[in-house]
């Protein structure tokens, strides 16, 4: 399928010339059903995001897998050129022996804290919830080892597990990957955006969550378009809406923390060094404690085009329907209209 078809797919319109007929007359219905339209109100575009501006999300997949599958075969990490790095990799991946994989949960656990401080896109509320699924798995699934392996810090005796099952990591890693991308799919068609006559359509309804925005066009302030080099190559951007309410800006702190800062109470015997110390400790610490309070657009897909494809078509259009609706456009309609009358 080329570009032009799946644009063409991708936007829809409702002006049409000629008398309307009873087709067009449902499709109006179903857009008032789908957006909640409000009377007289027509829907000029509709968008949804590209598939590849997803890509991300269906990686992270692909890591998990692959993680699975070098737990299932960890033997082929190791040949006669093997480093220390990879000796260790799999010394992790040896710990809790056969009775419970203790080193998956390890690994496991790493990426999904990586995942959530990177503050992505894979770095959503259900992602990670699906992340920590996906670790604490082999702790559901082999309990019983889990049980034998505390007990044998406190005895030495031989007891068989009650449950015997084994978690593995071939059918895990399959079942867990493919469930993942089948919710990503159902994610990205989740967002459904809309250019109407009288403002902008923001809707989302992901599994219980729901989400509607309406946006008008004379509250718009500024439109954004942000375009990564992989959305550059493949042909899509993310326009947000800045409106003067704030809607599409963000306020995020940014700073270090290393800890708890340590009370050094200064003491009247204290000598001239051992003052300058503790205020150079202080001023370490107040530094790795510093953060400052920021306002940046952060893309979110449920309030704004995110990663469309089309763009310069769609912002053309916000342009002019937020022209259309400013006011200074009303007062110049109001000017020609008493000059007209005056004229007259």
């Amino acid at each position: 399928m080329s570009g032009d078809e799946v644009e063409a797919q991708e936007t829809e319109t409702t002006e049409v010339e000629g008398p309307k007929t009873a087709d067009d007359s449902s499709s109006q219905e179903a857009m008032k059903n789908r957006f909640k339209l409000i009377e007289g109100e027509e829907v000029l575009l509709t968008k949804s995001p590209s598939p590849l501006g997803f890509m991300g999300m269906y990686m992270l997949g692909l890591i998990v897998f692959v993680v699975h599958m070098i737990f299932w075969k960890p033997d082929s990490l190791l040949n006669e050129d093997s480093g220390g790095f990879a000796k260790f990799v799999v010394w992790v991946m040896g710990l809790g022996g056969s009775k419970f994989p203790f080193g998956f949960v390890v690994v496991m656990a790493t990426v999904t804290w990586f995942n959530r401080m990177l503050n992505t896109s894979t770095s959503g509320r259900w992602v990670t919830m699906w992340l920590l699924l996906a670790t604490l798995a082999p702790v559901l699934i082999q309990i019983d080892g889990l049980i034998a392996l505390v007990r044998d810090v406190f005895s030495d005796a031989d007891v068989e597990p009650f449950l015997g099952f084994e978690y593995n990591f071939l059918i895990s890693g399959v079942a867990l990957t493919l469930t993942y991308w089948a919710l990503v799919f159902y994610y990205q068609r989740s967002f459904d955006y809309a250019i109407t006559s009288n403002a902008v359509i923001f809707k989302h309804s992901f599994l219980l969550s729901r989400a509607h925005r309406r946006i008008l066009f004379d509250r718009i302030s500024e439109v954004q378009v942000e375009r990564t080099p992989f959305g550059t190559m493949t042909g899509f951007a993310t326009l947000t809406i800045l409106t003067d309410s704030g809607v599409g800006i963000v306020e995020e702190s940014v700073g270090g923390s290393v800890g708890v800062s340590p009370n050094l109470p200064e003491k009247q015997d204290d000598t001239s060094v051992e003052k300058a110390g503790k205020s150079l400790l202080k001023s370490f610490f107040a530094l790795m404690f510093y953060q400052r309070t920021i306002r940046t657009v952060r893309p979110d897909p449920k309030h704004c085009f995110y990663k469309i494809r089309g763009w310069e078509d769609t912002k053309t259009l916000l342009n002019e329907m937020h022209k259309k609706h400013s006011q200074s456009t009303k007062l110049d309609n109001l000017a020609e209209i008493l000059t007209q009358q005056t004229e007259g």
